[in-house]
């Protein structure tokens, strides 16, 4: 069911975007507005589930990478991507991994931290990683075992974490990538967002 109430939430953004999409071709010339509200429903529907390459993959788009309106128990913009989903309970359609690391995240942050990682590996820096998706069940698993974070812990209650979002990485650092990471992670989307835990980088659209 969890599937299915996603796939109508996916489609009622496209219907959406879609729509807006169309009444700005409304603006132009009469003879012309069909063509263009084609032309815009064309480009809004690929944005949105890719061109059709055959290779059983899609493309994410600015679109998709773009506040959903939603906003994470942080504050933090959800992008229209994982709309409608449940913190911790992604899809496998939703999560990518990164590289063989044996970790995922949110497609576009995996790519962008495989990235980071070669970046970082070209000028001799060794990142490891020690955490990344995390799934609800998980959560609760690490509430039990190592305490909430807003009770001196360091774990988030089940259902805001990040992680639940696969937007979110722990790193094993030392000193000289600790540096690297401050110095270069913005550079891929990657920030340092939690006081008392210099190892977790979020990533943010």
């Amino acid at each position: 069911m969890e599937g299915i109430a996603a796939l109508a939430a996916r489609v009622s953004q496209i219907e959406q975007l879609v729509a807006g999409a169309s009444s700005a071709a409304v603006t132009g010339a009469s003879g012309t507005t069909s063509t263009a509200a084609g032309t815009a429903f064309a480009s809004v529907l690929a944005e949105q589930v890719g061109t059709g390459t055959g290779t059983g993959t899609s493309t994410l788009s600015a679109a998709d990478l773009a506040p959903s309106g939603e906003t994470r128990i942080n504050g933090d913009p959800l992008p229209v991507a994982l709309a409608g989903y449940e913190n911790g309970r992604l899809p496998d359609s939703a999560v990518s991994a990164v590289g063989d690391t044996g970790h995922r995240l949110f497609e576009p942050a995996a790519r962008q931290l495989e990235k980071l990682l070669a970046a970082a590996q070209a000028q001799g820096v060794d990142i490891g990683i020690t955490d990344s998706y995390r799934t609800y069940e998980t959560q609760v698993d690490l509430v039990r075992r190592k305490g909430l974070y807003s009770q001196g812990g360091l774990a988030a209650a089940p259902g805001t974490s990040d992680h639940g979002w696969g937007m979110a990485v722990d790193l094993d650092l030392d000193a000289k990538a600790q540096a690297w990471m401050r110095q270069n992670a913005g550079a891929y989307g990657f920030a340092e967002d939690t006081p008392r835990e210099p190892w977790h980088w979020a990533f943010q659209t």
